[in-house]
């Protein structure tokens, strides 16, 4: 695809019309005090597409933005692996460029987008750490070939080519042959602590439905008290 010579995308497909985004909507009726029944519910909506119709590849995949030493923001995709009235939560190496942003500035946004339903969920808020234990709950479930690269992988280091890395996998995978592979002490995960949560349907000529939640108080993702909810304008 090439941009036309005034730097605009042309659409695509190359049609005159363009996509109308037909979701079902969001009315007042449909949104709860808290956020976690509709994240979950919508969350949920997605996994079941996918099975269903194929058109919802990695449901869970979201995008998480982070700022680096310089305030510039970074962006990338991540699988959403846990989620609970505390917050949506990630793993990854603690040694990788989104870990170190995180631990020096712990302000993080993430999107989960559907584009086959004309949906979307955004959070705003604080990082955390995972405790260990769960942790290592979630890694003992993980399968073997990602045990292994978890040792393997320094993520976000450069690398002289594949080989090294090749080389370094057939060297993991004989030193655990034959037992459990454990949690390296450098992997572990992030939870998103939300000061924001909002909902993106989309609707006909552009007039989507947008509600978000913004703390009002201590509590969960499933405490009412915690949050005020109100409708954006599109």
């Amino acid at each position: 695809m090439s941009a036309s010579p005034d730097g605009i995308i042309p659409r695509t497909p190359p049609r005159p019309d363009h996509v109308d985004y037909s979701g079902e909507g969001l009315t007042e009726g449909e949104v709860p005090a808290a956020p976690f029944a509709l994240v979950t519910s919508w969350v949920g909506a997605a996994r079941a597409r996918q099975v269903d119709r194929g058109d919802v590849p990695e449901p869970l995949s979201f995008a998480v933005a982070t700022v680096d030493e310089q305030g510039r923001p970074d962006v990338r995709t991540v699988l959403m692996r846990f989620l609970d009235a505390r917050g949506p939560g990630f793993v990854t190496s603690l040694e990788s460029a989104k870990s170190r942003q995180l631990a020096a500035t712990p302000f993080v946004a993430a999107t989960l987008t559907w584009p086959s339903m004309f949906r979307a969920i955004r959070f705003r808020g604080r990082a955390e750490r995972i405790g260990g234990e769960e942790i290592d709950a979630y890694f003992a479930e993980r399968p073997r070939g990602s045990q292994l690269s978890a040792w393997v992988s320094h993520q976000s280091a450069p690398i002289d080519g594949r080989e090294p890395l090749e080389r370094a996998w057939a060297d993991v995978e004989s030193r655990y042959e034959g037992r459990d592979v454990p949690r390296p002490e450098h992997w572990g995960g992030w939870r998103i602590v939300c000061d924001e949560v909002e909902a993106w349907a989309g609707r006909s000529n552009r007039l989507h439905d947008r509600f978000r939640w913004s703390r009002g108080g201590e509590g969960g993702l499933d405490e009412p008290a915690a949050w005020r909810v109100e409708r954006l304008q599109p």
